[in-house]
């Protein structure tokens, strides 16, 4: 390895970890809540449940500021933006910690919102803008570890601090994070901004705001509450989808959108965001499944460093295509485990799909910037970000709407609730990831070369001889 190629190496490396410390920051808050909520309830004199309403609150001011995310950045700078949106959500960890009541608490984490979505976003934008575009890979594959470790980590650790310290420590963990992310993006991040700034499309804010707030709000009741409930949580999708159709129509009109759909022009963009779409809501449908499965159907008690090599080696499309029916396969053969099958084996397993869907990730995330411009990078991350944030809420819903919808076919109570109804839903979330390849088959033999290194199918073009 050369000196010039160890310190690009090492430059994509740091930019990376630095990016993925806010993300490590807002995946890690995002799961150990969860397991905080009872110790908070007692804190307050409440109930978990009421308690709730501070995940809900952060998931619509996440959803309401996500499209403003790209503007914000092309206007003040994406390491201006970037810096304040990690002060932003460490100060609004603090007064997490410090909150008293449930309205202190819902308040600080509406402010968390705001930080989180201009952070990920905007921190995938300052990773775009800072490396080559042949070093997006690599880069990717360094940020989304600390990604995939917060989900991970934050369970166990929260019920650790709550056990044996207080569950206000779960955030003020944030602090020595924020501080440090604060600090490296200071000193390693330049701050690219648009010499021209264009006007915000404050009707665009507000329709895509709503609109996106209104469906997730809708996926969070369908996935915790039941069909009898349906008319509720169907009235508010149908109205988000509404205000979203009037979104999209304004875009189409208005010179400067904030949803820029033009970006659908761009092939691997449109291709990667309507599969992933599919992959994503199957994927984001397991951490809810797999609970209740080993739980209820089965009566238990309660690798990115790949994705460059083959990518380099197989290429985009062949690497998204036949690890999508991989993963399609691994999520239907899970509804193959019994009460007998041990339960390494089913761990196991699990982890395999964990590596077949962090591969898969890697590829969507880095392919969907292949053909983008960097005057419309900021619109992409947004939108993509957008998309992604859509993803999450389905997932889960999609799975409880599925177990419900299996119950209300056999006219059963929900205490009724087997392993043979599980395995039915697996077998239709697997069919959400196959769907997802038909989007990838659409894609070129050489769709993203540039950035995975992968020169085969080039090689193969010159050397089949020409129709003429």
């Amino acid at each position: 390895m050369t000196h010039v190629t160890f310190w690009v190496y090492s430059l994509v490396m740091i930019v990376a970890l630095v990016v993925a410390c806010a993300f490590f920051m807002e995946t890690f808050t995002g799961t150990v809540i969860t397991t905080a909520l009872p110790a908070m309830a007692r804190s307050f004199g409440s109930d978990p449940v009421r308690l709730s309403l501070g995940i809900t609150a952060y998931m619509l001011s996440l959803a309401i500021f996500i499209p403003l995310s790209g503007w914000v950045a092309d206007r003040y700078g994406s390491r201006t933006v970037f810096r304040a949106a990690i002060a932003v959500f460490t100060l609004a960890s603090v007064f997490c910690g410090l909150s008293n009541n449930l309205a202190e608490l819902v308040l600080a984490r509406i402010v968390q919102g705001l930080g989180g979505a201009m952070m990920v976003p905007v921190g995938r934008l300052v990773l775009f803008r800072s490396v080559d575009r042949s070093e997006y890979v690599r880069a990717m594959a360094w940020m989304v570890v600390p990604a995939f470790i917060g989900p991970v980590v934050g369970p166990p650790v929260g019920g650790f601090i709550t056990t044996y310290f207080s569950w206000r420590w779960v955030f003020f963990l944030n602090v020595p994070i924020g501080i440090l992310g604060m600090v490296l993006v200071t000193y390693l991040i330049e701050n690219h901004r648009e010499a021209v700034a264009r006007p915000l499309d404050w009707l665009g804010f507000v329709l895509s705001g709503v609109s996106l707030a209104s469906i997730l709000y809708s996926l969070d009741l369908a996935a915790h509450g039941s069909l009898g409930d349906a008319l509720g949580f169907g009235a508010l999708l149908a109205a988000g989808l509404a205000i979203g159709v009037l979104a999209v129509l304004h875009a189409r009109r208005h010179p400067y959108p904030l949803l820029n759909l033009r970006l659908f022009r761009f092939p691997t963009f449109a291709l990667t965001i309507g599969g992933g779409m599919f992959f994503r809501i199957s994927a984001g449908s397991i951490p809810f499944l797999l609970p209740v499965f080993l739980q209820v159907g089965l009566g238990m008690t309660a690798m990115n460093a790949v994705a460059p090599t083959a990518l380099r080696r197989y290429g985009f499309r062949n690497v998204l295509l036949c690890n999508g029916i991989v993963s399609a396969a691994a999520i239907g053969g899970s509804a193959a485990f019994d009460a007998a099958t041990p339960l390494a084996v089913i761990f196991a397993a699990f982890l395999f799909f964990g590596l077949l869907r962090s591969l898969q990730y890697n590829a969507l995330s880095t392919l969907q910037y292949a053909e983008i411009p960097p005057r419309e990078l900021s619109d992409a991350t947004s939108f993509a970000q957008m998309v992604q944030q859509l993803c999450t809420g389905a997932g889960v819903a999609l799975g409880a709407v599925l177990l419900q919808l299996m119950l209300t076919l056999r006219g059963a109570a929900a205490a009724s609730l087997g392993a043979r109804d599980i395995r039915a839903v697996f077998v239709v979330v697997a069919i959400f990831a196959l769907v997802s390849t038909l989007f990838f088959r659409r894609l070129r033999p050489d769709a993203g070369v540039e950035l995975s290194g992968h020169r085969a199918s080039a090689r193969n073009q010159l050397a089949t001889p020409s129709a003429d």
